[in-house]
């Protein structure tokens, strides 16, 4: 099993099916995160679509895209259910992130945070242009989300390409 990305490292590549919600139409296709390099990332685990927390936190950093976008980075949200599992909490919830699916947990285990019993463990892992990883945080119980002002905070931190 790899190990789990640690800050100043490279993230493994991976490529998951998923989905974005522009307009009427949720528009999905397969997202390759050695395709992304060039701007920040922000990879943003959660444990399930439509439950409180996730919701509240999805909710909060779609609300905030702009700001992410300020800072040239895009978000994408990953969790265990399927795309159409995805497209109906997006619609229900007016989301404007990519949201991708990894039902194997394959990616979630490679970034060490799947966890028994409720399959993901809620992190978040932010990466630089080159495809380094720059911060991270992974929740232990879940109860709680990195706030967007703390995301944001962080990706002025980080260098430019």
């Amino acid at each position: 099993m790899a190990s789990a990305p640690q800050t100043g490292t490279p993230v493994p590549d991976f490529t998951l099916p998923g989905g974005v919600l522009t307009g009427d139409r949720f528009e999905r296709r397969d997202y390759t995160l050695s395709a992304r390099r060039g701007r920040p990332l922000v990879l943003a685990f959660y444990p399930g679509d439509d439950t409180s927390v996730c919701t509240k936190q999805l909710c909060s950093y779609s609300s905030g895209l702009e700001r992410f976008q300020d800072q040239e980075a895009e978000v994408w949200g990953i969790s265990p259910q399927d795309v159409d599992s995805h497209e109906r909490f997006a619609r229900k919830h007016d989301l404007r992130m990519p949201l991708l699916a990894d039902t194997d947990r394959q990616v979630a285990r490679a970034f060490g945070i799947a966890a028994p019993g409720i399959g993901v463990r809620r992190a978040v892992f932010l990466l630089g242009p080159d495809g380094t990883l720059h911060w991270k945080h992974v929740a232990l119980l879940g109860a709680t989300f990195q706030s967007l002002d703390t995301l944001t905070r962080r990706l002025a931190d980080l260098p430019t390409v």
